[in-house]
This record gives C-alpha cells, structure tokens and sequence, in this order.
C-alpha cells in the first residue's frame, strides 16, 4: 500500500473523516483571530492545498486574506505570516513572542522535545546556548574552520576531477564534502566519500527530508492518533531516525572512554565535560538531548548548505553568462591562488551571485513553525498563547516591494548602480529572531569558499544533448529533481 499515491492519500482522508467525526468534537473560536478561509468539517482547508507544495498555496492565499491569516489543517489552527514587513515584525520586533515552537506529531516523534531545532522552553533556551557558544569555540567564523573548509574543497575539487568533464549526478559527493565540515566539528572526524557509514548517514537524512515535505507527513501532523497505524513512508522516516540515533549513541560512548576534560576536541566533548557539572546532568545534558542536538546539527548543516551548492552549480548552467562573470572576478581578485573568506569583500559581484542563489532557490520556503509563547496581540489580531504560527520565507525572498525581478535569477538585486555589493532586509534565507539558523554564520563561509573554488576550477555544463530544467522535487527542502553535469575543468 503506498500511502504516498493520490488515491491512497483521498481514501485516507475519507477515513480520517469517518473516524474523526466519531472521535472528535468541535473547538470553540478565538475572538479577533485572523481571517481566513472557510475550513470544511475534520479535513479542515487541506482541499485547497497544493498537498506537496503546500508553501505556494499559502503565499496564493494570502493575495485574498492579507499578509496575517489563519488556516486550519485538520483540526490544528495555524496563522500563516506573509512578507518582509509582518515576518520580521513577528520575529524581531516581538521576538520573544514568536519564539516558540508548536509540538507537531512527526517531528515530535523524532525528537521528543530533545535536542535544539524542535525542543521548546528552558530546555530549547539552554540547547541553543551551548550550541553557540560551541560553535565559536571549535571556529565557527574562525580562521581554523577555513582551514577545514578549503582542504574539503580541496578534496571535492580532486573528486570531481576524476570525471574528466564526462556527465555525473553531483547529489551525493556535495552532500558528502559539506557533511565532512560539520562532523569535523562534532566528531573531530572527516569520512571517505565513499564511506559506507557516511553515505549510509547522507542516504536517511534526504529519504526523510523528503518525506517530512510530503502529503503523508501532512496527513500524519493533523491525523496523527489514526495515521500512525498505516503503513506506510511515516514508518520509514521513523526506522531511519532510529538508527542515525544508535550511530550517535555509540560515537559518543565511544568518545566518553577518551574523555580529557583538559582537551575537548570537539561539540560531543565539550557536552560530555558538561554533563560532569550537577546538577545541569540531570535537567539538561543528558544522553538524549545529546543524541538528537548532533543529529539535529548533521542533518541541518549538511542538507541547506549542499542543496543551496547544488542549485548554484545547476543556475550557471542555465546562465552561462553570469558563470563567465565570476569566473572573470575570480580571475582578477584571486587568479590561481588559494581562495579565502577575506577575498569576499572584494569579490561584491560573487558576493551577488551567492546571495542570489540563495534568495531564488528559496531552500526552506515555508520556515520551521514557531508558536506564540503567551497571549499576543499582533497586527490588529489577537493570538492566543500556543498559536500556531508559520512565517512564510518564501513570501520574504519573493517580496515584490523588495526585489525588482522577484521571479526571476537576477543578481543585480545585490549590486547598486556603482557595481558594489548591496545589502538587502528581505535576504533572509536564515529565518530571523531568537530561532534563526545556529549555523548561519558557518554556512556563509562554506557557500563562499565552495563555490568560489569551484568555479575556479571547473565551467559548468548540461550533458550534451540534454536540457537541465530548474524544477524543485517534494520534500522539506526545495532541493533540484534528479539530473547530471558536466563539470569541464579549467586549470
């Protein structure tokens, strides 16, 4: 039975139906809550979604019910948040507001409130802390993460090399070398890209990353208590999270044997030394929470940055001219050196172009949800505490009261009239306020020095005789359908 199939889908909400109208009863309305369309009884509005890209139809909606509405899918309520203005009012200007996170079925299944991307309260307060805070301390932002960073580019750039311009799927071995940087961090530790426990890892965080985008995990958020017994791709996601869970599990008791509380060598080490100091042990550096914090932290620093690398590769194919302008910028300011972070600031045209990339390929274009934290009153309505509340990314980086050509790859929307670079308020791919991305600062670097050394080194082609095309698969992530290229080398 596969769950994933329209008609499994329509049979299964027909049953949700059924079952719901004997299971459940009604909620009561919220004075002054914000309009929206007319939810039909159980389903809720999940008839007029578009199921596996559900991001496009809340941006639609939003052109009749405003910038602030409300949608109910199944019986939960959520308020969907759309344009630079009201997403930045809500996660700037009433941060603290905002700065929850609602408990949704599948997510909560995988983490149980653990870890720093879907725990809540204290617990999210002081996971994020330390996450920061160690972050710097193993070079995030730093000289020696640059030095990481360039001898995986290194590594990558001889990989590719071995196809000798002939075409490959580049999916993986980018997944691999972006991946390498963040287990350095976490694991002291750089794997072959032919690893069987690496690609094992990479292959269950894109299987779940697709399946947490698509209509069977919609269908598992608002029908939780009947999904949960069909099979079906819920299933798997779960079987995967267990077992990048016991991979965690047997790194860090392996690690705790060569604890030196004199030489933390990486985040694993450092949380373990913290769980030395009583009582913060027993509330909240436990063994769970450090299982999912790393799983958190792989999954997250690998797939926005390597699937943000990927579309960049793939929009010089499809714009061969702007590829030859950075190659002409690369040529100018770096010529056959080694690349570095430093050589950004005079680089304002790649500068562009990266920050393009980013706002076209929209990565997480409906955001990770947030939830009110207390009784708010926002924009003229009123949320109560524990509102659901998703602030639409896409809506941001496609602003057409801040971006001339929104629809379109235009790298101008970074440059003023004198060529240099122009920092925009809508660039914000990271999110923004109290649960913006931890490694936002990392992953900036990386997108840098990787695409800089790449283009440096290679022209990016289509495979003779084929025409790449630039549609997004379902999934969590925006990530490029399946295709190859050719990367013909330059030097």
């Amino acid at each position: 039975m596969d769950v994933s199939d329209p008609i499994t889908i329509v049979l299964s909400i027909i049953l949700c139906v059924f079952l719901a109208i004997v299971l459940y009863g009604w909620k009561s309305g919220t004075p002054n809550f914000p309009p929206g369309p007319t939810p039909l009884p159980i389903i809720g509005n999940m008839h007029i979604l578009n199921m596996k890209k559900p991001y496009k139809s809340f941006h639609e909606l939003s052109k009749k019910y405003g910038p602030v509405y409300s949608i109910k899918i199944g019986e939960e309520k959520m308020v969907i948040l759309c344009g630079y203005e009201t997403v930045r009012d809500a996660l700037v200007n009433h941060a603290d507001e905002f700065s929850g996170r609602p408990i949704i079925p599948l997510f909560d299944e995988f983490s149980k409130g653990h870890g720093v991307i879907f725990s809540r309260n204290e617990n999210w307060k002081v996971m994020r802390r330390f996450t920061l805070s160690t972050l710097r301390d193993f070079g995030m932002g730093r000289k020696t993460i640059e030095d990481r960073i360039l001898e995986e580019c290194d590594c990558l750039v001889k990989e590719i090399r071995l196809f000798k311009g002939e075409p490959f799927d580049n999916h993986m071995v980018i997944n691999a070398a972006v991946a390498n940087i963040i287990v350095s961090i976490l694991l002291s530790h750089r794997f072959d890209y032919e690893d069987p426990t690496l690609l094992r890892l990479l292959k269950i965080v894109n299987e779940n990353t697709h399946i947490i985008g698509s209509p069977t995990a919609m269908l598992y958020n608002a029908f939780p208590s009947m999904i949960r017994w069909l099979p079906g791709t819920h299933k798997t996601a779960m079987k995967n999270v267990d077992e990048m869970h016991r991979f965690v599990k047997e790194t860090f008791t392996t690690q705790r044997k060569q604890l030196d509380v004199n030489d933390q060598r990486n985040l694993v080490d450092a949380f373990l030394v913290k769980q030395q100091e009583k009582p913060s042990h027993e509330l909240f550096f436990t063994n769970e929470n450090l299982t999912v914090l790393v799983t958190d932290l792989f999954s997250a620093g690998m797939e926005t940055t390597s699937t943000t690398l990927r579309w960049g590769i793939l929009l010089m194919i499809k714009h061969p001219d702007i590829q030859r302008k950075v190659q002409n910028e690369i040529e100018k300011v770096i010529g056959s050196s080694v690349p570095h972070i430093g050589h950004r600031k005079n680089m304002p045209y790649t500068d562009a172009v990266i920050h393009e990339i980013q706002r076209y390929a929209n990565i997480v274009p409906t955001n990770l949800p947030h939830a009110t934290t207390q009784d708010v009153n926002f924009r003229g309505y009123f949320l109560p505490k524990g509102t659901y509340v998703l602030p639409l990314l896409t809506s941001v980086l496609f602003d057409e009261a801040h971006f001339k050509k929104p629809k379109e790859f235009y790298p101008e929307h970074f440059l003023d009239a004198s060529g240099s670079f122009l920092k925009k308020e809508a660039f914000m791919p990271f999110s923004a306020g109290k649960r913006s991305c931890a490694g936002e600062t990392l992953a900036k670097m990386e997108l840098f020095m990787f695409f800089v050394q790449l283009l440096q080194n290679f022209t990016f082609q289509a495979p003779p005789g084929t025409k790449l095309d630039l549609k997004s698969g379902v999934g969590f992530t925006r990530s490029p359908t399946n295709h190859k290229i050719c990367a013909v080398p330059r030097v």
